[in-house]
């Protein structure tokens, strides 16, 4: 098969650009592109492909292989690119180690590619030269960039945790409920009752068999006091029943109180403006009691 013969003599050899800069990192190896040797050999890409197709035995793998996609969507995103660029391409380019780009100087066999191919292997042996001689600085420079990316990486993990915590504890003060959210607003009173961890105490003026539907979602062992008016619709044989399955529940009777509340752990006041047994079927809202001093007053009445 004949070779590739080039017109251009050394007298033509016009001046080559940094060839360290062409030198990419691909799969743990240094590498050239076959479109910046084309450049420094003074012929078309195509011609030089073309040459190592002729040549194929002599350029195995370990010489020259063709990028993937993504290897070469990877390259056109570093810093350093060469002068004639890499972008657009619709076929990933050829890439050739130092040991290809050596054979490629007895392919092509001109006075350029010889002289090309002394000043790329120069450019190889002085960049493994840096490298070695940096050697412990690059690996410190791992270490403190493997530091950095450990430190991200739980950083970001105690965030998510802390944004996790509050999204599933942040509730707002406020609320309100229009007609027919029956289960929205059942579902939110329920939340708050199991909340308590102690004790629960309820105002409510109006309270039947649906209020202690609601109160038997609290947790084990948490006891009920319940301060409502003395016509009560609640039945002593209701109050045994419930607390034959959820103890311990107990109902006083009071008049002082014309608006509803639940109190929680004698730590936590909400305001509800329907009675539990009507939530939902009319517009009504709950709300947080922001003044320590409401709760203290309002437990202070109870007494």
């Amino acid at each position: 098969m004949k070779d590739i013969q080039s017109p251009i003599s050394t007298v033509d050899l016009v001046e080559t650009p940094n060839i360290s800069g062409l030198i990419y990192t691909v799969r743990g190896q240094q590498i050239m592109l076959a479109s910046d040797l084309a450049a420094l050999y003074q012929v078309e890409t195509r011609v030089l492909n073309q040459a190592v197709k002729r040549n194929q035995k002599r350029f195995p793998e370990r010489y020259c292989f063709q990028l993937t996609r993504d290897e070469a969507e990877n390259l056109t995103s570093q810093l350093v690119m060469s002068s004639s660029g890499h972008g657009g391409r619709r076929v990933p380019p050829y890439a050739f180690t130092e040991q290809g780009i050596a054979m490629l100087s007895a392919v092509l066999r001109s006075d350029v590619a010889i002289e090309v191919s002394i000043r790329i292997m120069d450019a190889f042996v002085e960049m493994r030269r840096f490298i070695a001689s940096n050697a412990q600085l690059f690996e410190r420079i791992e270490r403190v960039e493997l530091k950095q990316l450990t430190y991200q990486k739980e950083t970001n993990e105690k965030l998510e945790q802390v944004f996790d915590f509050i999204n599933a504890h942040a509730e707002s003060n406020q609320k309100i409920f229009f007609d027919g959210q029956i289960y929205d607003a059942f579902s939110l009173l329920a939340s708050l009752i199991q909340k308590a961890t102690q004790n629960i105490i309820l105002i409510d003026g109006y309270v039947d068999i649906g209020t202690l539907n609601l109160l038997a979602k609290k947790q084990k062992n948490v006891s009920v006091e319940i301060h409502t008016f003395s016509n009560t619709k609640l039945t002593a044989t209701d109050i045994n029943k419930f607390n034959s399955q959820y103890p311990m529940l107990t109902v006083k009777h009071t008049s002082a109180f014309h608006d509803r509340f639940l109190i929680l752990d004698h730590k936590e006041a909400y305001h509800i403006g329907a009675s539990l047994k009507d939530a939902g079927k009319k517009c009504f809202a709950i709300t947080l009691l922001q003044e320590d001093s409401l709760l203290k007053e309002l437990l202070g009445k109870l007494q």
